[in-house]
């Protein structure tokens, strides 16, 4: 009787383990990349908060924000105080911490569109940068995070306010979480392209950026990971898109590129991506080396043409 009851149990438990995954399944386009022992212990409790808030899929980004806000050294573990009005590590549990901090994540999660960098940004800033950056565009920009910083220090009459740089922080913690398989239909060395350009998620963009030291722009990081697939590239995004035959959108393939045009004054090509399918493209932005969505949005405003490179 007693092997029946345990059996059942462990079915049981497998049961529930395989519906949780089923219900809860990681939606986010990142898992946690370094995360401390004194964080990840807590990963169930991360999970169970989480599935009762509906953001379960973002557990491995939650855990990376817990991170850089404590990396597990404090009780106040989320450091989600101040967001129910409390002065700072005044919770001395780190399950109600998790449980707080992530009812508080939620809310500006779901104000932010679901945005993760903007999402990041206003844990830290609070909600407030949300509006700030829809009264600018709607889209987050590390250059935006610096003006709100300024801006709200000035109000308060404080040397510094927040932390401009913390969704790079965060993302230190993060990587893709789709590992790059061969895709029918992709171009040669697609594989070999995107496992390069893959090593660069998170981190800034940077004006004139060409190799891993120096950091990427939009046409360094593609003139560099091509070149991994034994694929030469002109440099900038202008003379990239003279060097493909244009096609359209219909025709394109993981491992097209895809221009765009009026994303800043000058040239009438001012920025390249690699398109990877589905209506997504990876480049290096304002926001820093991400997937992005061509769907609707900025990008489809300004999408020009995509190209095929000439082999």
């Amino acid at each position: 009787m007693v092997m029946i009851v345990v059996v059942a149990a462990i079915i049981a438990g497998n049961k529930n383990n395989i519906d949780n995954k089923h219900i809860g399944g990681n939606d986010s386009e990142y898992v946690t990349n370094g995360i401390s022992p004194e964080v990840e212990r807590f990963r169930v409790v991360f999970e169970k908060y989480a599935r009762q808030e509906g953001v379960f899929g973002q557990v491995d980004v939650i855990m990376a924000l817990t991170m850089q806000e404590s990396g597990g050294r404090s009780l106040d573990i989320m450091q989600s105080s101040e967001s129910i009005g409390l002065p700072p590590n005044s919770i001395t549990d780190p399950e109600l911490s998790i449980k707080v901090g992530i009812k508080h994540f939620k809310k500006v999660f779901i104000k932010a569109g679901k945005d993760i960098k903007l999402t990041l940004q206003a844990y830290n800033f609070g909600s407030g940068f949300i509006d700030y950056v829809k009264k600018k565009g709607g889209k987050y920009s590390k250059k935006l995070a610096y003006e709100f910083s300024r801006i709200q220090a000035l109000k308060m009459g404080w040397n510094s306010y927040g932390d401009p740089e913390y969704v790079d922080h965060v993302m230190r913690y993060l990587k893709g979480s789709n590992d790059v398989k061969l895709v029918n239909g992709a171009i040669d060395g697609y594989e070999t392209i995107m496992k390069e350009a893959l090593k660069y998620e998170g981190r800034p963009y940077v004006w004139g950026g060409s190799n891993p030291k120096t950091g990427f722009d939009c046409s360094g990081l593609v003139q560099w990971s091509y070149s991994k697939a034994g694929i030469s590239l002109p440099r900038t995004a202008q003379e990239q898109y003279s060097a493909t035959k244009k096609i359209s959108e219909k025709q394109a393939r993981p491992g097209d590129l895809v221009f765009f045009g009026g994303t800043y004054a000058g040239k009438a090509i001012t920025h390249v991506g690699i398109y990877v399918g589905n209506g997504k493209m990876f480049n290096s932005n304002d926001s820093g080396v991400e997937y992005s969505d061509l769907k609707a949005g900025y990008w489809r405003e300004h999408l020009v043409s995509f190209g095929r490179i000439k082999f």
